[in-house]
C-alpha cells in the first residue's frame, strides 16, 4: 500500500505545540530525572575519598549521609510529578490526534468517509496513536539525557579523558546499529498493524453476520478464515518483536563490552596511581546510567522509525488532507460540563421545492454512476425512484444527499442553491434511511433518540407512523429491549421500521428511503404508508422502491435505466409509455 511522506520530526513539533505547558514541565521534570543522579555520584566519589584518605577535609560522613537522604525525597517527588503530568500530557496528544482523525471522517462525505476496512481503521486509532505519543513524549526524556551526557562527560573528562572515551564509545555503536536497522524495523512494524487490522476486521464482521454464518453452516470455514489471518498476523508480530529483542541484545552486549574495557583501563589507571578510589567509584558508579542512557537511545531511534509508519498510517484515514490535519489544536472539553449535541440546521426555509438539474457522478476507477439527473420534488409529494439492479437509484440518493461529491450538476432548495448537500441534508430538513440501516449496540430507546431528549409523546407517534407499536409491545422490556450489535436481537422487518420510527422521531421537512420496505410484507408496507401520509399531513418523501404498494401511492415514479433517467410520471402513464417500467412492474405481480 503505497502512502503519502510525512515528516516525522515536523509533525511530532506541531504536535508538541498543541500542549506547550504540560510539555515544558515534562522538559523541565525529566531534565531533573535524568540531571540530579549526578548528585549521588558526586557523593560517593567524595565518602570513598574521605574513608580512603585521599580528601580528608571533605564533607563528614554524616552530611554526606544526610545528602544521599535528600536526594533521595527529592527524585520521588520529582519522578512522581513527572509520571503525573506526562499521563495528562501523553492523554491530551493521543485525544487531538483521535479527535482530528475522527472530525476529517465526519467532514467527509458519508458514502466515502471510510475507505479503509472498520478493522484497519480501528487499529490506526488505537495503536497507532499510542505509537506516537509515546514516542513524541519520550523526546523529553532525550533532552534530558542530553543534558545528563553533557555534565557527566565534563565531569569525567576533567578526571581521565581516556576512560571517558571508553564509557561513551558503546553510544556511537548503538546509534549506527539502530541506523542499519531502521528500514527494516519500519517495514516489520508496517506489516505487523496491517495484519493486526486484518484481524480485527475479521472479527467485527463475524460478529455482525452470526445470523447468516449459521443459516449459511459455513463455521467451519469462518473459523479457517480467522485461523489463516492469525497464522498472518503471528509471523508479522514474531518477526517485528524478534527484530526489537535482536536489537536490545545488541544494544546491551555492546553496553557490556564497553564497560569491560572501562573496569580495565580504570584498575590500570588506580594501579599506577592516577585514580582515587573515589574516582573510580564515581566511574563505575556513572556506568549504570551511561548504560542505560545507551539502551533508551537506542530504542528511541527504534521508536521514532515506528512512529513515522504511525503517522503515515493515521494520514490514510484524513481523505485527502494534508498530515497537517492530524496535529491541528483544538479545545477537547476536558474540563466543565459536556456540550449538548447540535443536532440539525437553523434557519432553513420549510421546503416549497427540491430541483435538481444535470447532476452526475461516477464511482472513481468505475462506469456506474448517475448521469445528467434533472428532478423535482414539489412539496407534499411522494417521489418513487425506480429501476434495475444497478441502475443508479442509491447513487442518485447519494449525490443528492451529499453522501458523494457529484462530478456535476447542482441541488437547491426553494430556488436556492445548496452548497453544501452533506451539512444541508439533516435534521430537521431531511432525514435519510440507507438500504441497510445500522443500529448500535445499545437499547432501542437510544437507538430512536440517538442523544435527544425528545418526550415520549414525541416518540410514541414516531413508533405508531413506522408500523413498529405492536412490535415494542410484545417485547418484554419494552424500549429497553437491547437489541445487539447492528441489530442482530430484531428481524429484518423490526430494523428497517426502527430505521423509520428514528427518521420521524425528528420530524424532518423531507424523508429520504433506500428501499425501506424491502423486508415487510405487503400489508405491513401498506399500513406504514397510509400512517404516514395519514398522519403527517403535507410531508415530502423521496423513496426508492419497486413494490407496488409505493408505486401505486407515488404522485411521480422516475424510471432510470443505465445511470439516466428514461420515464416520469404515474402507474397509469408509464403503464402505457415506457417498457422498461412494464417489465419492473409485472416482475411484481
Amino acid at each position: 500500500m503505497s502512502r503519502a511522506p510525512v515528516k516525522t520530526a515536523r509533525l511530532g513539533w506541531r504536535l508538541v505545540r498543541t500542549e506547550p505547558a504540560r510539555y515544558a514541565a515534562n522538559l523541565v521534570l525529566w531534565t531533573l530525572i535524568w540531571v540530579i543522579p549526578i548528585v549521588p555520584g558526586l557523593i560517593t566519589r567524595a565518602f570513598f575519598d574521605r574513608i580512603a584518605g585521599d580528601d580528608p577535609a571533605g564533607p563528614t560522613i554524616a552530611t554526606l549521609i544526610a545528602l544521599v537522604l535528600g536526594y533521595g525525597v527529592a527524585r520521588i517527588a520529582t519522578m512522581w510529578l513527572a509520571m503525573w503530568n506526562d499521563v495528562h500530557f501523553m492523554f491530551r496528544l493521543g485525544a487531538t490526534l483521535r479527535r482530528n482523525m475522527l472530525a476529517r471522517i465526519f467532514e467527509l462525505p458519508g458514502a466515502r468517509a471510510l475507505e479503509e476496512s472498520p478493522g484497519e481503521a480501528i487499529s490506526r486509532f488505537r495503536e497507532d496513536v499510542d505509537e506516537t505519543e509515546e514516542t513524541v513524549s519520550w523526546t523529553a526524556d532525550m533532552v534530558g539525557m542530553t543534558v545528563f551526557a553533557v555534565i557527566a562527560v565534563s565531569i569525567l573528562v576533567s578526571v581521565d579523558a581516556r576512560v571517558t572515551a571508553f564509557v561513551f564509545a558503546p553510544t556511537v555503536a548503538v546509534v549506527y546499529l539502530a541506523a542499519l536497522a531502521r528500514r527494516r524495523v519500519r517495514r516489520y512494524r508496517e506489516a505487523a498493524r496491517e495484519a493486526t487490522g486484518k484481524i480485527t476486521d475479521s472479527l467485527g464482521e463475524t460478529f455482525g453476520a452470526v445470523q447468516s454464518i449459521k443459516v449459511a453452516g459455513a463455521e467451519r470455514t469462518m473459523v479457517g478464515h480467522f485461523r489463516v489471518l492469525n497464522d498472518a498476523r503471528k509471523t508479522a508480530m514474531v518477526r517485528d518483536r524478534v527484530l526489537t529483542a535482536m536489537l536490545e541484545s545488541l544494544f546491551w552486549n555492546t553496553v557490556s563490552i564497553g564497560t569491560g574495557l572501562i573496569l580495565i583501563v580504570a584498575a590500570q589507571s588506580i594501579g599506577s596511581g592516577a585514580f582515587t578510589v573515589g574516582d573510580f567509584a564515581l566511574f563505575v558508579y556513572f556506568l549504570g546510567f551511561v548504560s542505560e542512557a545507551v539502551f533508551i537511545l537506542g530504542l528511541f531511534i527504534a521508536r521514532y522509525q515506528q512512529a513515522t509508519v504511525s503517522f503515515a498510517r493515521m494520514t490514510t484515514l484524513l481523505g485527502g488532507a494534508g498530515p497537517d490535519r492530524l496535529v491541528e489544536r483544538h479545545d477537547l472539553g476536558l474540563s466543565g460540563p459536556l456540550p449538548e449535541p447540535q443536532i440539525g440546521t437553523t434557519a432553513v426555509e420549510p421546503l416549497r421545492e427540491l430541483r435538481v438539474t444535470g447532476l452526475g457522478y461516477r464511482y472513481p476507477g468505475s462506469s456506474n454512476g448517475i448521469e445528467d439527473i434533472d428532478l423535482v420534488v414539489p412539496r407534499g409529494s411522494f417521489t418513487v425512484i425506480t429501476g434495475r439492479i444497478g441502475s443508479g437509484k442509491t447513487t442518485l440518493l447519494r449525490a443528492v444527499l451529499g453522501l458523494v461529491t457529484p462530478d456535476s450538476g447542482s441541488v437547491t432548495w426553494n430556488g436556492e442553491p445548496v452548497a453544501d448537500p452533506a451539512e444541508f441534508f439533516v435534521p430537521p430538513v431531511s432525514a435519510y434511511t440507507p438500504q441497510v440501516p445500522r443500529l448500535f449496540s445499545m437499547s432501542l430507546r437510544d437507538n430512536l433518540l440517538l442523544g435527544r431528549s425528545d418526550a415520549d409523546a414525541r416518540l410514541q407517534e414516531a413508533i405508531r407512523s413506522a408500523v413498529l407499536d405492536h412490535d415494542v409491545d410484545a417485547m418484554p422490556t419494552g424500549l429497553a429491549t437491547m437489541v445487539g450489535p447492528l441489530g442482530v436481537r430484531l428481524s429484518g422487518g423490526q430494523v428497517q421500521r426502527s430505521a423509520a420510527a428514528r427518521m420521524f422521531v425528528r420530524r424532518p421537512d423531507l424523508l429520504v428511503f433506500d428501499d425501506l420496505s424491502s423486508a415487510l410484507d405487503v400489508e405491513t408496507e401498506k399500513l406504514l404508508w397510509e400512517r404516514l401520509f395519514g398522519e403527517r399531513n403535507g410531508v415530502t418523501s423521496i423513496v426508492v422502491s419497486h413494490r407496488r404498494p409505493a408505486l401505486q401511492r407515488a404522485d411521480q415514479i422516475v424510471v432510470l435505466e443505465g445511470g439516466r433517467i428514461t420515464a416520469v410520471g404515474r402507474v397509469e402513464e408509464l403503464l402505457a409509455t415506457s417498457a422498461e417500467f412494464r417489465r419492473l412492474w409485472e416482475r411484481e405481480g
